[in-house]
């Protein structure tokens, strides 16, 4: 609707005559229900989740992350098949080792994904938008972190219930399979928390999607062979007891040895020389300061950007 009036400062005068026009343009207030805080984070978090494999955007965006997805359950799969044509009383391949067999692919996944998440909310300065909301910057670091670890434990442990639900088709033994699927669920999960944290740091120290690519696989792929070098060095030349020690600084021999000493897993270290429970008090608390740690940065990151 439009409305119109005419104004002159003084009735019949032409040439003083001044023309006002108000035009209503159909403005209403907001009077639905305002969800707060907590419905915008659910939002960003389930957003998050959905674009870490590729929903809700363009085909091509899916393309990556549901081949890697694949990758992952393919081995899983071939171990069922061959436990059950075989008649196998045992998995070949423990749930707690599973992880850590594939984790080449787990870091191609976060490289992919990370930078997929906080990036470009850095690139193109969206950033300050989301702030805009009633939304703080807690909650922005929340569903992020959240979002990315929840994205990584699908990941990892997807292939750990294929397992599973082949090992009762197998007819094994339900208590030992019961019992090694619940503790390999708890280290994906603790693996989820640790990679999805150090992950988005190193994504969100740059808006460029190359070089956080490139930092999250330094990150985690080639600490991992240099560890895992260095480790077999030490164990070559009788230097035994360096071994356990040398996994405290690469993520994936970090969980690695947590698993060893607490989960009764068997060690991937050389020898399987993994740390022993008092030494894996020492892998855990490293482990929960990274995590700590991780969530500290990224809200000091976005202390700055959200201005």
């Amino acid at each position: 609707m439009s409305a119109e009036t005419t104004t002159g400062t003084e009735a019949g005068t032409g040439s003083g005559a001044a023309t006002t026009r108000i035009h209503n343009i159909g403005y209403r207030t907001y009077d639905g229900a305002r969800l707060g805080r907590a419905y915008a984070r659910r939002s960003l978090y389930s957003q998050s989740l959905r674009g870490a494999y590729g929903l809700g955007r363009s085909a091509k965006s899916k393309v990556l992350p549901m081949i890697l997805f694949a990758v992952m359950c393919l081995p899983a799969a071939i171990i069922v098949a061959v436990a059950i044509a075989t008649n196998l009383k045992e998995l070949p391949l423990d749930y707690t080792r599973y992880a850590i067999f594939t984790q080449a692919v787990i870091g191609l996944y976060l490289a992919s994904q990370a930078p997929q998440s906080v990036s470009r909310d850095l690139r193109f300065k969206t950033v300050p938008l989301y702030f805009s909301r009633p939304i703080e910057r807690v909650d922005y670091v929340l569903a992020k972190y959240g979002a990315m670890a929840s994205a990584l434990f699908v990941l990892t442990g997807a292939p750990l219930v294929i397992l599973y639900a082949g090992s009762l088709l197998a007819k094994m033994d339900f208590a030992d399979q019961t019992k090694g699927f619940g503790q390999g669920l708890v280290s994906v999960a603790l693996l989820s928390v640790l990679f999805g944290g150090l992950g988005l740091v190193m994504a969100a120290l740059t808006p460029r999607r190359g070089f956080g690519v490139a930092a999250v696989i330094a990150t985690l792929t080639i600490s991992y062979g240099a560890v895992s070098t260095l480790q077999a060095i030490a164990w070559s030349s009788d230097a035994v007891g360096a071994v356990k020690w040398l996994g405290l600084f690469s993520p994936v021999t970090l969980i690695d040895g947590v698993q060893t000493a607490f989960l009764g897993a068997t060690s991937a270290f050389p020898g399987e020389a993994g740390p022993s429970a008092g030494v894996g008090v020492v892998y855990l608390l490293v482990v929960l300061a990274l995590v700590a740690g991780s969530y500290a940065v990224l809200m000091r990151r976005y202390r700055k950007v959200g201005l």
